[in-house]
């Protein structure tokens, strides 16, 4: 059965929260109130599905303007390294452009720079990151 592709998809934080622990490595246990932050949030959300089942997911944050973020990007480990990640990002940036977006952003690790780079398309960019709410070192 093909994987389909659903944009702004009712979310159930339990199935979102696993997968995303699947893909992450995370705590399979805890659960995230995805529904209620994507509602807030962002932009668009797309859910890969097969057979019912939540096997891909991306989001998009936006400025309310011309500026949107990725976010998110998984892909259950079993579906990884099919094409299904490239394919949720390309629904994202046809979302992203259909509400009128001019630039979408992204921030990965190295590691995923040939996926971000050659597959999806971003380009390069100097950006900064700051981690909040640290512990003041000694």
């Amino acid at each position: 059965m093909p994987v389909k592709l659903v944009s702004r998809f009712p979310v159930d934080d339990v199935e979102l929260s696993g997968l995303h622990a699947r893909a992450f490595g995370g705590d399979v246990e805890q659960v995230t109130p995805w529904a209620e932050r994507l509602g807030r949030y962002a932009l668009t959300w797309v859910g890969a599905f097969n057979a019912g089942r939540l096997v891909g997911f991306v989001q998009v944050c936006w400025d309310g303007g011309a500026h949107a973020f990725l976010l998110d990007t998984a892909v259950d480990p079993d579906w990884q390294h099919r094409g299904l990640g490239t394919d949720l990002v390309q629904a994202a940036v046809d979302d992203a452009a259909a509400a009128g977006c001019e630039w979408l952003h992204v921030d990965f690790e190295a590691h995923l720079e040939p996926f971000y780079l050659e597959r999806c398309g971003f380009r390069p960019t100097a950006a900064g990151l700051l981690q909040l709410n640290r512990t003041p070192s000694g």
